[in-house]
């Protein structure tokens, strides 16, 4: 296996920039996610490091090699495709075993690796059907066994899992991580899917607009979102945003919203009379019996465990997870609370991150009003 280095890539296709000025360096065995939304250059980043798309500036290196100016042959990395891209008139059995045969390995060499493959992936009992006799399941399964079998310095994974239907999708994917981990292998997989993302990944670089916006483990990614975006991205469902004004009362700084307020962190220095932005997450809003404050309930979607809700508080719109037994109603009057230490703060002009959620000596003055 090998570390893979993207030091100032980038990537522009006439007038359009497609990738700008990424940097990231991919660890000996690590699995890391380009993570973001459809156009977002996470795709034509995978393809530089691949050599299907060519540099406009910056430098690659794979196992300490400078591969700017190498064909895909010369750089020793598998591609696993979004469609499979299996030969379909050939058995399991020589899909596996084509590259090897490309690169003159003895009969005796293919069929020991192929063998092997087959049995690590539950496909030696497939070996003689041919790419329309499989399921998309056995079909994603032969994809990745071709790039295993080439034993590559690193496997690229352009959204291997999207055509599968959603259990076989879980199922795959634990089988995914099962056998990178197995392998120790470096793996650089190409998702839009967050969930997908958040649990096959090591570490996350989650893109947006060209750029490398986070880098970082997705616990980490979760609890301190670098800016709006990487905040209502990462986590299903996505953050709630309130603006709210900064206002002081007893020489003290305040939260204040349409229906809350609550203490400002010692470190916020934002002037009294600017408005912030301040998020909090489904899971950090409670229903309760009294206090907190009054909502009506629009939508209410059952999701097996528990229940996605829907409320509309004055003009703002929030989302909130309760559990399955709580019953709840469309047109429902309800109150709620939230979870103090967990709020977020971002500025409304560029929409980074101001500051860390309030310090524990200040939770206890965090007041929900009618």
């Amino acid at each position: 296996m090998a570390q893979i280095s993207l030091k100032g890539v980038r990537k522009e296709f006439g007038q359009t920039v497609a990738v700008k000025d990424v940097n990231v360096d991919i660890r000996d065995g690590e699995f890391l996610v380009f993570v973001g939304p459809s156009g977002c250059g996470k795709t034509t980043t995978l393809r530089m490091i691949a050599g299907l798309e060519s540099l406009t500036d910056g430098e690659i290196t794979i196992g300490g090699r400078i591969v700017n100016e190498m064909s895909p042959g010369e750089r020793d990395v598998a591609m696993v495709f979004q469609n499979y891209a299996l030969y379909s008139h050939l058995t399991v059995r020589n899909n596996l075993g084509f590259a090897l045969k490309a690169r003159r390995l003895t009969p005796g060499e293919i069929k020991r690796r192929v063998e092997r493959v087959a049995e690590m992936l539950d496909l030696s009992e497939l070996l003689d059907r041919k790419p329309r006799q499989l399921s998309g399941g056995q079909r994603q399964r032969v994809a990745l066994g071709r790039a295993i079998v080439r034993d590559p310095q690193a496997f690229l994974m352009d959204e291997p899992l999207s055509n599968l239907d959603a259990l076989l999708r879980l199922q795959t994917r634990k089988e995914l991580v099962e056998l990178t981990r197995e392998l120790n292998s470096t793996v650089v997989y190409v998702t839009h899917d967050q969930v997908e993302a958040m649990t096959m990944g090591h570490r996350l670089a989650v893109m947006y607009d060209g750029e490398v916006v986070q880098l970082d483990t997705p616990e980490a990614i979760y609890r301190r979102p670098t800016n709006q975006f990487v905040a209502q991205f990462i986590g299903s469902p996505p953050m709630n945003f309130l603006t709210v004004t900064v206002c002081e009362s007893r020489s003290k700084l305040i939260l204040k919203g349409d229906h809350f307020q609550c203490s400002a962190p010692d470190n916020l220095e934002i002037p009294v009379g600017q408005s912030v932005t301040l998020g909090i997450r489904p899971d950090d809003l409670d229903l309760v019996a009294r206090g907190g404050f009054a909502a009506t309930v629009s939508v209410v979607e059952t999701l097996g465990s528990e229940k996605l809700v829907y409320v509309n508080a004055g003009d703002d719109s929030l989302s909130l997870l309760v559990p399955a037994s709580a019953t709840v109603k469309n047109g429902e009057q309800v109150k709620l609370k939230a979870n103090p230490k967990n709020i977020h703060l971002f500025d409304p002009t560029t929409q980074s991150r101001i500051t860390a959620p309030p310090s524990p000596q200040l939770l206890s003055e965090f007041v929900w009003t009618k």
